[in-house]
């Protein structure tokens, strides 16, 4: 009896631990479930401000175009800035005399490269750069030259073989992520003959160490030139580097000859190959496809005249860009715009458009080939569109990057495209996990996940991700009250009762009409605005924490807005107009370059405000402004986070 009440007792025990294990587990899923989703939200907003961020781009390119189309106009305006912008005194020294006369001095404690390069200066490059030294500018010319000769003999598609025992591993993104470089050839090891890789373009950009990135890329590559392939993703292009932070890398860390760094990678750029393809069955490229992607062509073209994807070719007087001759052409390049080129020496609008849909697609679940209204640029490809080309070409797989994936990679169109992201942490600390791929003939492809940690994998995870939502957040509020005045002029036609109030769903209609990012606003709103009991929103709320800090107070609104809002495309135009990089801009070529800037954008703002506003900005009175400090001069001021709270949460 004793040991059937004693059994009885263990048996009750057992029932209570398989409940309270059944309930954590419960929890925990549920939990986790939770945390997906609010990553999943984070993500979206992240990826609807990148995004729209690249669509500005594209315009600004267009903006480039408008302007050159207009040059006849604004040279008899103002002949002394076309002399300015198209200052040819600046010479393609492409001689390896420039690098020659640099001098090392012995107090250089950085690495010393030989050449021919060997795996040893491979190996001695990567630890000089854990030790965060910075390599001198002799060697990272030499680099650059020899890689740019070697470049020149590749083809547009590299065709590589693998067997059932030498596998190939495929990279995405990286975009100055050095850690994440780091940590891939520590789980998989450095190239050799015996360990290829394919990069997959976009390797520099956002992240703080794009240069450190290249040379490790390009020293691997000068010693295995046969086993390390790289593909050339849409930010290997200087416009994008001017916008995205490569520019201001390499100027900040190479002071005195990062002007000539700059012009010798973009020629290094456009002689990277477009593609890779594996074993006849397997496309690697950056973006994607379309339904008139032709790869036939796509490996006849001259790929080194496509000195910038977000530049198409430019037809003069009326001809078309498809017409070859001699005459005379209109160029804007990293180093300002030039009036020598030739329409010889650029691709015909086709070609310049089959490039685009390689580097700037994206696959969707939809069928169609349709515009890529998230990026501007190249297009959507559907399941069916894969298929029709990859059957075409007798291709069994399209790898691809140019997006990030929360695990990583992701599968879609029924395994026949893969997307692989290899920059872990890519918005923010904890947004996303890295990846990499392995293939070899006869075998499913293999993937590898990573994430570079920090102090913060110290945090629980639940403040991580808080952290994640906070910045994305605020980067949503800065979009929000970069377009204030035109949001509250919407708000205020639908709140017809001047209440100062709207349903959720007014407020939400008018966020998505004005700043055109697609986004569940609905669920969104208890993070950026007030309601009340009824479930109204006071739609003035939604700019009570933030704004816009004045560096005139008489100046109005809208006009601190515009600049704020078009901060990084003017930044840009300046760059490339201050050809000798002095800094400074006269008032005169700031209002005739406005003229243009505000006729193309459709952007109404009182040119008295503008000339008020340079007035007081010209310090010194001497009829020049320091742009850079004047852009400076905006900037947003967040008075308080209520996403700082560690219960704060988006879902």
């Amino acid at each position: 009896m004793g040991c059937g009440t004693s059994s009885s007792m263990k048996d009750k025990k057992s029932e209570k631990a398989l409940k309270a294990a059944l309930v954590i587990q419960n929890w925990y899923r549920g939990h986790s479930a939770q945390l997906k989703t609010r990553q999943r939200y984070a993500l979206t907003i992240f990826q609807s401000i990148e995004y729209a961020d690249e669509q500005g781009q594209l315009e600004l390119s267009n903006f480039f175009s408008f302007m050159l189309e207009n040059y006849t106009r604004v040279l008899e305006e103002d002949p002394e800035l076309v002399t300015h912008l198209s200052d040819s005194n600046i010479q393609d020294k492409d001689r390896q005399d420039y690098w020659v006369l640099i001098d090392v001095p012995d107090s250089y404690c950085g690495p010393r490269l030989q050449f021919p390069l060997t795996f040893t200066d491979i190996d001695l490059l990567i630890e000089a750069f854990k030790q965060q030294q910075i390599l001198h500018a002799y060697y990272v010319l030499e680099v650059l030259f020899e890689t740019k000769k070697l470049l020149q003999q590749m083809p547009n598609f590299t065709h590589i073989k693998t067997s059932p025992s030498k596998e190939i591993t495929i990279c995405g993104d990286l975009h100055g992520k050095l850690d994440d470089l780091f940590l891939i050839y520590y789980k998989n090891g450095l190239p050799s003959v015996s360990n290829p890789y394919v990069f997959n373009g976009d390797f520099v950009d956002r992240g703080k160490n794009s240069m450190e990135i290249l040379m490790i890329l390009f020293v691997s590559f000068l010693v295995y030139p046969s086993d390390l392939h790289l593909n050339r993703g849409n930010h290997e292009d200087f416009m994008m580097n001017m916008r995205y932070g490569f520019t201001n890398e390499v100027l900040h860390k190479y002071k005195l000859h990062g002007k000539k760094i700059l012009q010798v990678l973009e020629d290094i750029y456009t002689w990277l190959p477009i593609g890779t393809i594996i074993d006849n069955e397997i496309l690697v490229i950056h973006g994607g496809i379309s339904e008139s992607t032709d790869l036939n062509l796509l490996h006849r073209i001259e790929r080194n005249k496509l000195k910038s994807v977000l530049m198409p070719p430019i037809p003069i007087d009326g001809d078309h860009a498809t017409e070859k001759g001699n005459k005379v052409g209109t160029t804007i390049t990293a180093r300002g715009i030039r009036t020598n080129g030739s329409l010889s020496e650029q691709l015909t609008k086709h070609e310049w458009e089959q490039v685009i849909d390689i580097l700037w697609s994206d696959p969707r679940g939809k069928r169609g080939c349709y515009p890529n209204t998230g990026r501007g640029g190249g297009c959507y490809f559907g399941p069916d569109i894969t298929s029709k080309i990859l059957n075409k070409y007798q291709l069994k797989m399209l790898i691809r990057s140019h997006e990030c994936k929360p695990e990583g990679y992701e599968i879609c169109h029924d395994g026949k495209v893969i997307t692989v992201f290899s920059a872990s942490n890519y918005y923010e600390e904890g947004s996303n996990r890295g990846a990499y791929i392995r293939v070899s003939s006869g075998s499913p492809p293999r993937f590898f996940q990573y994430q570079v940690t920090r102090a913060t994998c110290f945090r629980p995870l639940y403040q991580r991700m808080n952290a994640v939502e906070s910045r994305a957040i605020r980067m949503l509020k800065e979009r929000m009250i970069s377009q204030k005045t035109d949001l509250i002029r919407v708000f205020q036609l639908q709140d017809s009762s001047k209440s100062g109030k709207l349903s959720v769903g007014q407020w939400a209609f008018s966020m998505e009409n004005i700043l055109g990012l697609n986004l569940p606003w609905r669920s969104l709103s208890s993070h950026l605005v007030t309601t009340d009991k009824d479930g109204n929103v006071d739609y003035m709320s939604s700019f009570q924490d933030i704004h816009i800090q004045k560096p005139v107070k008489e100046v109005q609104s809208t006009l601190i807005e515009t600049v704020y809002r078009y901060r990084s495309d003017l930044q840009i135009i300046f760059n490339v107009i201050d050809s000798n990089h002095s800094g400074l801009i006269s008032m005169e070529e700031f209002r005739s370059i406005w003229k243009l800037f505000k006729s193309h954008y459709r952007v109404c703002v009182d040119d008295s405000q503008l000339d008020e506003l340079t007035e007081r900005m010209d310090l010194n009175k001497d009829g020049s402004i320091d742009f850079n400090e004047f852009l400076k001069a905006f900037y947003v001021v967040h008075k308080f986070d209520k996403l700082s709270k560690s219960d704060t949460k988006v879902a």
